[in-house]
């Protein structure tokens, strides 16, 4: 068996760490050959005092420091102490099947893949009827589009990217490590870098992660205003498209379609009626989608309410940084 080095960046998930941790300890993978790199960004909350309390009976978990916060800079210091083949990307707020290693490291075998991952069930800790209408709409293609880790393959597929890669360890010697300047985006900017290269990803379907969405509006909105906010950022920086995929941008046109028309009704008022079709289009397909999703762990108020604030939070976190780019630019940042 190869040895892994399984990295968690972390910052104050003392609700979800500990359920992380369990979940990857009973393991069936050999633990001689496991070692457990996480890497704090300066927790607030009780964060540490878990970490050192799983340390005392776990010698092979081991704590790293990153000041700067944000999860390349996380990621790259712990590559640089890894000392296993592969190189394997988690998250705290997940849990992990007790085959997860194991099947991961069998499949780099049969494929000769530079990075492989799993298929994502999205769930919540608590079952209220805002969380699990959450939970419905980050698993429904209409929510999240083609993403084929969070809808799932039939059969090993190759992919643009996968969310919590199981990496080998020579391919950051080839293709680099993570691009610091992306506090958002780390992990779609690396791969497409890797599959640029000749690299091959592939999506396994026989391997599944439980992922624990945000429970509140409040979070969704903050969690998606900031991943469309980087969608921009991570083509500025990057200085091309390549590392993002059509989807990102769909809710930038979304919320465009309803300010620019609006905008220019100061001058030419029918142009009014360009966004009331654009909205009217759009809640009416919500309200048709919420109601086939609708159940009785949820409620359809919620399912509706859910999907508006995913799309145009992300679409204004888009326009962000469209002008936030546009600063960069005026005034030379980099």
């Amino acid at each position: 068996m190869s040895k892994i080095s399984i990295i968690i960046p972390v910052l104050n998930e003392e609700a979800y760490l500990a359920s992380c941790l369990e979940s990857i300890l009973v393991s069936t993978y050999d633990k001689s050959l496991m070692e457990i790199l996480i890497v704090d960004g300066g927790s607030s909350d009780k964060t540490l005092e878990i970490i050192k309390e799983y340390q005392q009976t776990y010698p092979f978990i081991k704590l790293l420091h990153n000041p700067q916060k944000i999860v390349p800079i996380s990621m790259n210091i712990a590559i640089k102490e890894a000392t296993g083949d592969y190189i394997i990307r988690l998250d705290a707020h997940a849990s992990y099947p007790k085959d997860y290693f194991s099947k991961l490291i069998s499949w780099h075998n049969k494929l000769d893949a530079q990075n492989v991952g799993a298929v994502i069930i999205t769930d919540t800790k608590n079952k209220t009827a805002k969380a699990n209408a959450i939970k419905t709409i980050l698993s429904s293609k209409f929510g999240v589009g083609n993403s084929a880790f969070r809808t799932g393959v039939k059969e090993p597929t190759v992919v643009d990217t996968v969310p919590f890669g199981c990496y080998k360890k020579d391919v950051f010697k080839q293709y680099g490590l993570y691009d610091e300047r992306l506090a958002r985006n780390q992990d779609i900017e690396l791969n497409k870098r890797i599959i640029r290269g000749g690299g091959k990803i592939y999506l396994v379907p026989d391997i599944k992660c439980t992922y624990y969405a945000r429970e509140k509006f409040k979070a969704l909105a903050k969690n998606n205003y900031n991943n469309g906010k980087w969608n921009i950022l991570t083509a500025y920086y990057t200085k091309t498209l390549n590392s993002l995929s059509l989807r990102h941008f769909i809710p930038l046109l979304f919320v465009l379609s309803l300010i620019v028309p609006t905008l220019g009704a100061v001058f030419y008022p029918k142009l009014l009626y360009i966004s009331l079709l654009s909205f009217v289009s759009y809640i009416s397909l919500v309200i048709l989608i919420s109601i086939k999703l609708n159940n009785h762990h949820t409620n359809l108020i919620y399912l509706i309410y859910s999907f508006l604030v995913l799309h145009i939070s992300y679409g204004i976190g888009s326009l962000v940084g469209i002008f936030n780019t546009i600063k960069r630019i005026y005034t030379n940042e980099y």
